[in-house]
């Protein structure tokens, strides 16, 4: 029989990827000219972050400031030195479309790091990062703190394709 706290962490991760796939599907919907099957798939995304914030919680996965940064460079540093890599290789040697993606993903999650360590700094020391605006490659993943002024490091794109994070 599983635990309560078992059975949270499965419910936590299958809503947390119906939302991304809702997402993705979203954007599907919105380019072959459906615009309220997107607005539907949308709307369903947000009620699955509802659940999957309502069940982190329940499982006390939301700490303090400094603990949730811990863990975000602890879990960022793990994706680009451990995770990522073998997939890498092993998609190189399948010569799979995946190798782009996780390629775009070891070099984007060890900017996420360090972005984090900075963050997680400034805050112990009673800060908050500073009042620049955050910028997103929505290729590639990248995080540029700052208006990016040169195409993106990783993938290439032109800065102006940057998205500014609200």
């Amino acid at each position: 029989m599983t635990t309560t706290n078992e059975n949270l962490k499965a419910a936590f991760a299958g809503e947390s990827q119906a939302n991304r796939k809702y997402l993705a599907f979203a954007k599907k919907a919105e380019k072959d000219g459906f615009p309220q099957v997107a607005r539907l798939f949308r709307a369903a995304a947000e009620a699955e972050t509802i659940h999957a914030h309502g069940h982190l919680n329940a499982m006390g996965g939301v700490k303090t400031t400094v603990e949730n940064l811990q863990e975000a460079v602890a879990g960022e540093t793990y994706e680009f030195k451990e995770m990522y890599p073998p997939m890498l290789e092993q998609a190189k040697k399948d010569n799979h479309r995946a190798k782009t993606m996780f390629g775009y993903a070891v070099q984007a999650e060890e900017v996420h790091a360090k972005l984090y360590a900075l963050a997680l700094e400034a805050v112990k020391a009673g800060h908050d990062l500073d009042g620049a605006e955050i910028y997103l490659c929505p290729l590639c993943g990248h995080l540029e703190i700052g208006k990016p002024t040169a195409k993106c490091p990783i993938c290439g794109l032109p800065a102006e394709k940057y998205e500014l994070v609200k």
